[in-house]
C-alpha cells in the first residue's frame, strides 16, 4: 500500500471519507478481476467461469540457456526447484531442512506456469519493499522465506551453491521482462470477491468432490514410489505449509486453485467457479497446520493485506471478517485512505 498524505484530513475526516467510499463501492460494485468488485443476485461477486485471455508471460526455451558453468548452474537451480525434497527434505542428499514439499508444489512446473505462482517477474521487481518485513527485500530473502514458511524449515546459506543456483535460475526465467515491469500472467491471479463470507463447510464439499482424489480425504497427499517426495502434496497437517506461508492467505489460495486445480485445469480452462475456489480455500486453510512466530511480521499494521487472518489491524473490521470476508468493504476502506 502506498504511503498516504494525511495533511489535509484529520482522523474523523478519514473515517467519513472511508465510510462514504465503502457505501459507494457496495452500491455500485468493485470489479476485482480487473481490480474491481461487482455483485449479482446470487450472493456472488463476479462469478466468472472463464479467465480473460491475453498474451501471458512464458519461460525462455532451453535453447536460450548459456553454455558452460553458468548454464549448468541454471539447470541445477531448476532441478532444485522441481525436486526440492530430494535435496533438502527429511531424507535430503544436501541437507535435511524442510517438510518434504518441493518448491514447485507452490510454483508450478518449476515456476514457469502462467498464473501458477511463477517466477516470471521476480527478477524484474526485486529488490523491493515488502510490508510484511518492513524492509527492502532481495530475491535471497524471498527464497529464504519460502523455505521457512511454505517448506516449514530452514533456508540454505545464501553463499551455498544451491542458493546461487536457484538465484541464477530465477534470474534466467525473467531475463526478458524489463526491470520494474510485471509481465501478464505472473504470480497468482485475482479472483473476484464474493459478497458473502467464504464458507469452509461448502468448501469441504468442493474438496471432497474435486480435490480428495489426489490429496486424499485426510489432506495428507501421496508420496512417490521412493518415499522421498510427494506426487500430491499434503494440504494440511504437520508436513504442509505453515501459517506464515503465502498460500495461507485466502485470496492467494483461491487464485492459485482457480487457475490450476483440480488436475487438468488451466488458466484458460478452469474447472472451479469463483465461489468454489474461495470456499475450498476457506476449508483447507482452517485445517490444522504448523504455527510460525509472526510477531515481527507487518511492523506497520496498516500495510497488512485485507485477508491477513491475524490482528491487530489499522481498521475496525473484526478478525473474523479479515479471514473469511466479505472483503470488499475492507479493500474499499484502504483504497479510500490512499
Amino acid at each position: 500500500m502506498e504511503a498516504r498524505n494525511t495533511k489535509f484530513f484529520n482522523k474523523n475526516d478519514h473515517k467519513l471519507v472511508g465510510g462514504l467510499f465503502i457505501l459507494v463501492v457496495l452500491f455500485l460494485g468493485w470489479d476485482l478481476a480487473a481490480n474491481q468488485w461487482f455483485s449479482d443476485s446470487n450472493g456472488v461477486a463476479g462469478t466468472k467461469d472463464s479467465i480473460p485471455q491475453e498474451k501471458l508471460w512464458s519461460a525462455p526455451s532451453d535453447s536460450e540457456l548459456p553454455k558452460g558453468e553458468e548454464g549448468e548452474l541454471i539447470k541445477y537451480g531448476r532441478e532444485l526447484v522441481a525436486h526440492t525434497a530430494e535435496y533438502f527434505g527429511p531424507n535430503g542428499s544436501v541437507a535435511r531442512y524442510t517438510n518434504g514439499l518441493n518448491c514447485q508444489n507452490c510454483h508450478l512446473n518449476a515456476g514457469t506456469q502462467p498464473w501458477g505462482n511463477n517466477y516470471g517477474s521476480v527478477a524484474s521487481t526485486y529488490p523491493k519493499f515488502r510490508g510484511r518485513s518492513g524492509t527492502i527485500e532481495t530475491i535471497y530473502k524471498r527464497v529464504s522465506d519460502c523455505f521457512e514458511r511454505s517448506l516449514n524449515g530452514k533456508a540454505p546459506d545464501s553463499a551455498s551453491r544451491e542458493m546461487q543456483a536457484m538465484m541464477k535460475y530465477i534470474a534466467w526465467l525473467g531475463k526478458n521482462v524489463p526491470k520494474k515491469e510485471k509481465a501478464p500472467g505472473s504470480g497468482i491471479m485475482k479472483v473476484a470477491f464474493l459478497n458473502r463470507p467464504i464458507d469452509p463447510i461448502k468448501g469441504k464439499l468442493v474438496y471432497d468432490a474435486k480435490c480428495a482424489v489426489c490429496h486424499q480425504s485426510d489432506g495428507q497427499g501421496v508420496l512417490n514410489d521412493k518415499g522421498n517426495a510427494y506426487t500430491y502434496p499434503p494440504l494440511w497437517g504437520k508436513l504442509s505449509y505453515n501459517e506464515g506461508a503465502g498460500l495461507f492467505r485466502m485470496s492467494n489460495f483461491a487464485g492459485y486453485v482457480k487457475a490450476n486445480m483440480p488436475l487438468g485445469a488451466t488458466h484458460n480452462n478452469p474447472q472451479l467457479s469463483d465461489e468454489e475456489a474461495w470456499d475450498v480455500a476457506a476449508f483447507v486453510n482452517t485445517q490444522e497446520r504448523p504455527k510460525l512466530d509472526l510477531s515481527k511480521d507487518w511492523p506497520d499494521i496498516s500495510k497488512k493485506p485485507f485477508d491477513h487472518p491475524f490482528g491487530p489491524y489499522a481498521d475496525n473490521f473484526p478478525e473474523k471478517q479479515h479471514k473469511f470476508g466479505p472483503y470488499a468493504e475492507i479493500k474499499a476502506y484502504y483504497e479510500a485512505m490512499k
